[in-house]
């Protein structure tokens, strides 16, 4: 069993590929402006051009939705048990099928819910690991419930309109969340998406794990990055996660920075991901 995932190539190049793994509910391009400045970042420090890979998740941008037929165990709620595992599986399958053993996984969001998965999964594969504004807990039942509402009247009415909260501002939300073009490029994002897509994702991550025990079986290269306006995962959460890594994570905290911090502050976390593969060349 496995997944249909549509890869997008920045860059190519040699050595170890970059892959970046979006969040909920867009896709591959809110890595956009992070990419460019990686790519300049790495080009005006004189490195070797490498690989950068941002891959759409099932049901996000161009990599379809799985059928429920394939997706494993489903709850008696409608949440997918194995979807995150399978997802993970078929990320680690990708990396091999173009001819690498390892890469440095950034995920953000619901992409650190998979990267930490293929950590747990497939930690050969791993050469480095990048958590920007994520967390371990599994859904708590009321996240879970809410979830699953989403999806079902995402199917039943063909919308992406139960998700377009994430362009809600509040008040403390970071200036470039508050702004109106934030506000739309995130809302067509939104409006893009298939609905069962939307689904899709919002029934595997209500059926994943808690993925805490994780944080400490990291051994190598970490970097742990968030807004310091992020109402999910703040300081306050990304620093106990970075305390448990056993290879000791360098952690970024950005002012003036949500939950999308690497479309929000792609610079600063530009030079986070320049700084983890550094030290990941050392390493190796």
């Amino acid at each position: 069993m496995t997944f249909d995932i549509v890869n997008h190539v920045y860059r190519d190049g040699e050595g170890l590929p970059l892959v970046l793994c979006h969040g909920f509910p867009v896709d591959h391009r809110m890595w956009d402006r992070c990419a460019t400045a990686l790519m300049e970042l790495s080009d005006a420090n004189g490195a070797v051009q490498y690989p950068i890979w941002a891959p759409d998740m099932p049901g996000a941008g161009d990599s379809p939705a799985v059928p429920a037929a394939e997706v494993g165990r489903i709850a008696d709620d409608g949440a997918y048990f194995d979807a995150l595992d399978l997802m993970a599986d078929a990320y680690v399958d990708m990396l091999h099928a173009a001819g690498y053993d390892r890469a440095i996984w950034a995920g953000l969001s619901m992409g650190g819910y998979l990267v930490l998965d293929i950590q747990r999964r497939h930690p050969d594969a791993v050469a480095g690991i990048a958590l920007l504004d994520t967390k371990g807990d599994a859904d708590s039942a009321k996240s879970r419930a809410n979830r699953i509402r989403i999806a079902a009247e995402c199917e039943r009415d063909r919308t992406t309109q139960p998700v377009m909260f994430f362009v809600d501002v509040a008040p403390n939300d970071s200036s470039v969340k508050k702004s109106a073009a934030y506000i739309e490029q995130f809302g067509e994002w939104i409006r893009e998406q298939e609905p069962e897509g939307i689904a899709w994702r919002e029934r595997m991550a209500a059926g994943r794990p808690d993925l805490n025990d994780v944080f400490g079986t990291i051994a190598e290269p970490a970097a742990v990055v968030c807004g310091l306006n992020d109402p999910s995962s703040p300081p306050a959460v990304m620093e106990p996660i970075a305390a448990q890594i056993r290879s000791g994570a360098v952690v970024t905290e950005i002012e003036d920075c949500g939950h999308f911090s690497a479309w929000e502050r792609p610079e600063a976390v530009a030079q986070a991901l320049h700084n983890l593969r550094m030290r990941v060349e050392r390493r190796s």
